[in-house]
């Protein structure tokens, strides 16, 4: 909710001794004096039980109480190194003069949460929210990284409206394999097809199973969690630079150290997600995407974000930057050869801002306190093959296109810069299935009916069908196009893709075929019709037989009937919407007051 802003107030000097002049709040008007100040029974016993823990009063007396969200668990491996990155948060906490509290959240592990982490979200978001409102706390360090445990933190901290700054776990080392380079999730694409093509053995896919992931952090690709630690920093989330510093480097320490300090300024200084996250702070941040040639998940977590912050943010402006912005950072899948290791030592994210500064509002506040134009004044390009110039771009337009046409009157998402470009412009007939088993069963069928001309169809994978709308999108080659030699083909469904995928994949066609989308009309033989430089997308059929088709369609039965997925059912919105839930919108309903206190 957004919080009335605080009275001016004299300026003072920061925490630190010499360190810089600050707005500073009386401590009077901090929050968690609604907790531990007054003179009462209740009061007492908030006091009473922090020295039943340990703590003196002189340690929480007059001082921000800085909740530190961690989104550690054994179950996730992009986090692993947050059991002990907190302590290092925590320093910088003392340090300035704040009171560190550690408040654990689900860490929706996209490696381990079946069927989607997609599913979990909204829930980590809606945690977050009740955290930070339920507690008393002044401000908040989101501890997050892997792929939807930003939007999620993030969604949940601009709801509460908290000072709140970010800090991502960075990505892993690049793996390796017999001398080669692999990227996280590409690779794993790349040698399966490859394995089940008889190409290499089982000993090799062995050798590249441990070789993939050899470090703690997200994906070492430009896919979901990259992108969206450097859509937090573009929205002005995280400090200058962070978003770039893998997770193995003693940078990523420091940097942990760094924003715990400047958490506490923010405190005093009452920079909340509201003053940063501007209508102008998100047009940067689908810039940015645009530009490091983001994965397709992008879309749905920046339209949720924006509107959690209240701009009505959607996909016609995505693709008024995708005509506009081209793709120039050079890193797998958009990318040919470079990694986010590459990346980070070719400059990071404040280098290819710099690159893209005139497409980027640089007025708009960070939480370091400066201007993104100040943020990444200066900032240097080392190796001009992995952050290119706009004059030599790795693709010529934007990351993504939003198609629209009778199959997705709502739109639907492709990514050119990481396809066979003959699928461009194509037409082929439908091959179609309801479900993930009857595909995976079709294709390792070498007799299947198929061609490369064909487009492979699936359907009830989207937000309530899926549930969750899981990163089945990338549907799997046949088997017997593999053996012929062929390693992409025109793919078509309302589920969603990792962004370590790639290949000519239509994703989130909205709406969905479970709710009786068009996509449910579509029958095996009709022919789809894709243009993407016409952003046009249908199936050749005619009004007349589509609506005889829709007089015939039976809605499926529920996925769910008790639980959290009823919920999640009952109140998911589509993938041209964000996918919150309804009741999360920013516009639903009266604010929410603080909890009352007696």
């Amino acid at each position: 909710m957004a919080r009335d802003p605080l009275p001016p107030s004299e300026l003072e000097p920061g925490a630190i001794p010499d360190g810089p002049q600050v707005r500073r709040r009386d401590p009077a008007s901090l929050r968690s004096a609604r907790w531990f100040g007054p003179a009462d029974l209740r009061s007492f016993g908030h006091r009473s039980r922090a020295m039943q823990m340990g703590y003196a009063p002189e340690e929480w007396t007059g001082k921000p109480v800085i909740a530190i969200v961690n989104t550690w668990s054994d179950l996730q491996p992009c986090h692993a190194h947050f059991k002990h990155r907190v302590d290092d948060v925590k320093r910088g906490i003392l340090m300035a003069g704040g009171f560190p509290v550690e408040l654990p959240a689900i860490s929706v592990s996209e490696s381990f949460v079946k069927p989607t982490t997609m599913l979990y979200r909204n829930m980590l978001a809606m945690e977050t929210e009740e955290l930070l409102r339920s507690h008393p706390v002044d401000g908040a360090v989101l501890m997050g990284g892997c792929d939807k445990s930003t939007p999620g933190l993030l969604l949940g901290a601009t709801s509460m409206n908290l000072p709140a700054i970010y800090i991502p776990a960075g990505p892993m080392l690049r793996g390796n394999w017999q001398g080669k380079v692999l990227g996280s999730g590409s690779d794993s694409w790349k040698y399966w097809d490859e394995l089940r093509a008889g190409r290499i053995t089982d000993q090799d896919w062995l050798g590249i199973e441990g070789g993939i992931a050899r470090s703690y952090g997200t994906c070492m690709t430009m896919g979901t969690a990259s992108t969206m630690t450097a859509i937090a920093e573009a929205v002005g989330m995280v400090l200058p630079g962070g978003s770039s510093i893998p997770a193995a480097d003693a940078g990523h320490i420091r940097l942990c150290s760094e924003s715990g300090r400047r958490i506490v300024d923010m405190v005093w200084e009452d920079l909340t997600p509201q003053r940063i996250q501007t209508r102008a702070a998100y047009e940067n941040a689908i810039a940015v995407a645009m530009a490091m040639g983001c994965s397709t998940n992008a879309i749905i977590h920046l339209i949720a974000m924006a509107r959690r912050a209240g701009h009505a943010i959607g996909l016609d402006d995505f693709e008024r930057f995708s005509r506009r912005v081209p793709v120039i950072g050079n890193v797998r899948p958009s990318g040919n050869a470079y990694l986010m290791e590459d990346f980070f030592y070719a400059g990071g994210i404040r280098a290819l801002m710099n690159e893209i500064r005139e497409h980027l509002n640089l007025d708009c506040l960070t939480v370091s306190g400066q201007t993104l134009g100040a943020a990444i004044e200066g900032a240097k390009v080392y190796n001009a093959d992995v952050i290119r110039p706009l004059s030599n771009p790795v693709y010529g337009q934007g990351s993504l296109a939003v198609l629209k046409g009778n199959l997705a009157p709502s739109g639907c998402v492709i990514k050119p810069a990481a396809m066979d470009q003959r699928f461009l412009k194509h037409s082929g007939p439908a091959l179609v299935f309801d479900d993930y088993p009857s595909l995976k069963a079709a294709i390792d069928d070498e007799t299947l009916d198929v061609t490369a001309d064909h487009v492979l169809v699936l359907r009830n994978a989207g937000p309530q069908g899926g549930p969750g709308m899981p990163e089945w999108g990338m549907l799997p080659m046949p088997k017997k196009l593999l053996k012929e030699g062929h390693r992409d083909m025109l793919r078509l469904s309302d589920a969603r893709m990792s962004g370590t995928s790639y290949g000519a994949c239509v994703l989130h066609v909205a709406p969905e075929s479970f709710i009786g989308g068009p996509l449910a009309l579509l029958r095996t033989g009709d022919i789809v019709s894709v243009d993407v430089e016409a952003r046009a997308i249908r199936m050749e059929v005619s009004d007349d037989e589509l609506e005889r088709r829709r007089a015939a369609w039976t809605p499926p039965a529920p996925r769910y009937e008790r639980g959290y997925g009823v919920m999640f059912s009952r109140h998911i919105q589509q993938a041209d919407e964000g996918c919150d839930f309804d009741f999360l919108r920013t516009e639903y309903g009266a604010p929410v007051p603080e909890p009352a206190i007696y």
